[in-house]
């Protein structure tokens, strides 16, 4: 459902600085795959879920979605097919507005709008049932002005907006990253929860290389700019940390795996 094509990507051109990231990239990705993907400090990771979504242009290729070329679609017209988590939980989140309020937003996403109150008071109930999932006391406090929440909180509550319409496609951007390990674990079970629950595509960026071995059915590893280990299957389903790495290590990348990956 997703196909990137001969993908270039060179940043500072022209410049001492210049980074040739991509040269030649492509990517199939079916519908229902749940994809994880992982690799080093400037493998590519979050750039190529930027070219995805429209935060920036590749130089050369094409990014197709359900058969329809998206390679130059403006930014904000992309967001009606496909959603995104980012890393900082800041930036799924109106802070000075209520929860309620935000979630009204993310369920009028795509559609037209007209001269009507903005929170969605008909939808509280299903607001509430939605926040009642995680488990974290969000669904009492839908008056409360999203700045007030932690940053766990928000992005909990980023995960429920960002699916509330189900996407056709899930970008998530290391949306663990920012938190600790006990609230992560949480987000973790929630993405696993909806994205199952959904059969949302999906593309996850970790640096967790847990995470990555155990969720979902495939897992991509890359370096700079290509992709190095593309597993699927019963072999991902077999994945394990040491076989993973063996793999990396027969592809000559050893070196890439930080102890950040290791130990997370």
């Amino acid at each position: 459902m997703l196909q990137l094509s001969n993908l270039y990507k060179t940043f500072n051109k022209g410049t001492v600085n210049e980074i040739n990231l991509y040269r030649g990239l492509s990517l199939n990705v079916n519908n229902g795959d749940f994809i994880t993907i992982i690799g080093g400090n400037g493998a590519g990771k979050s750039t190529l879920l930027n070219l995805i979504s429209g935060k920036i242009d590749p130089d050369e290729g094409a990014i197709l979605l359900n058969d329809s070329d998206i390679t130059h679609m403006p930014e904000f017209r992309k967001s009606k097919l496909m959603a995104r988590v980012f890393q900082d939980p800041s930036k799924g989140t109106c802070p000075s507005m209520t929860i309620l309020e935000n979630m009204s937003l993310a369920y009028n996403k795509g559609k037209a709008y007209g001269l009507s109150m903005g929170a969605n008071k008909k939808q509280v109930s299903l607001f509430q049932e939605l926040l009642s999932q995680i488990g974290i006391g969000l669904e009492d406090k839908l008056h409360t002005k999203v700045s007030l929440l932690s940053g766990g909180q928000r992005q909990a509550l980023s995960l429920i907006m960002s699916t509330m319409t189900s996407p056709e496609l899930l970008l998530l951007d290391e949306h663990t990253a920012a938190l600790d390990p006990k609230t992560s674990e949480i987000i973790i079970n929630l993405t696993e929860k909806i994205v199952t629950e959904k059969k949302i595509t999906t593309m996850m960026v970790t640096h967790n290389m847990h995470h990555a071995i155990r969720m979902g059915n495939r897992l991509l590893m890359m370096q700079r700019g290509r992709i190095v280990v593309d597993v699927h299957g019963p072999e991902k389903q077999d994945l394990t940390q040491a076989k993973l790495l063996a793999m990396f290590e027969k592809a000559g990348c050893e070196d890439a795996v930080s102890d950040r990956m290791l130990l997370d």
